[in-house]
């Protein structure tokens, strides 16, 4: 299997990152409420312990509605997908250890990590736009914790809006890609048109 032909049914398979990137920023989107009208506490405990159903929750999602998630045994990216979850979870000690210092911190850091996980999504989907979203979300996070302190739960919220929109942009692409993938084989089987002499001796299709 070529590398592009990996990357297209990973694209396909999970309609461009949109149901996980989807429950993320709604999970974010929490977040960001807890942080903003209860405390920062519960916010982090929502965040952190929710991070761990973001893959199952993204193939109920999916399932939910009636995406099927065909990946063949023989994808090359199938590992890299699985290391690349695994990648999150293991960085939030580095993201408690900014908080214990500062907990203003803890979102901007949170951030940073989330942004170079993103990082690989460019090689696995075959996708550039992620590339955007890990340089916005790691610029967004240095910019939070060092220049432009904001309140607690200002990473959370812009966080959450910009996981949703890149969601739909994903979304967008996989959609178009499926579209265009359909017509092509819609054109390979169509059987061709038989030719047809004219009374002028030249031929004609019908």
């Amino acid at each position: 299997m070529r590398v592009v032909d990996a990357q297209r049914e990973i694209r396909q398979a999970y309609t461009g990152g949109f149901m996980g990137q989807l429950v993320s920023g709604l999970l974010w989107l929490a977040s960001a409420v807890a942080a903003t009208w209860s405390s920062p506490r519960s916010a982090i405990v929502l965040i952190v312990v929710g991070g761990f159903f973001i893959f199952p929750l993204t193939r109920l999602g999916l399932a939910l509605i009636g995406h099927r998630v065909a990946i063949t045994p023989g994808n090359p990216l199938n590992g890299l997908a699985m290391q690349v979850a695994f990648t999150l979870p293991l960085s939030l000690p580095v993201v408690g250890a900014a908080a214990l210092y500062r907990l203003d911190w803890f979102y901007p850091a949170f951030m940073i990590i989330l942004g170079s996980h993103y990082l690989p999504f460019v090689f696995l989907y075959g996708m550039r736009m992620f590339a955007v979203l890990s340089a916005l979300l790691v610029s967004a996070g240095v910019v939070l914790a060092l220049y432009v302190p904001l309140s607690f739960a200002a990473g959370a919220w812009l966080t959450s809006g910009l996981l949703l929109l890149f969601a739909v942009a994903g979304r967008s692409i996989a959609v178009r890609e499926a579209r265009d993938l359909a017509r092509g084989h819609e054109s390979l089987e169509r059987p061709a048109q038989p030719l047809q002499p004219t009374s002028g001796g030249k031929i004609a299709v019908e």
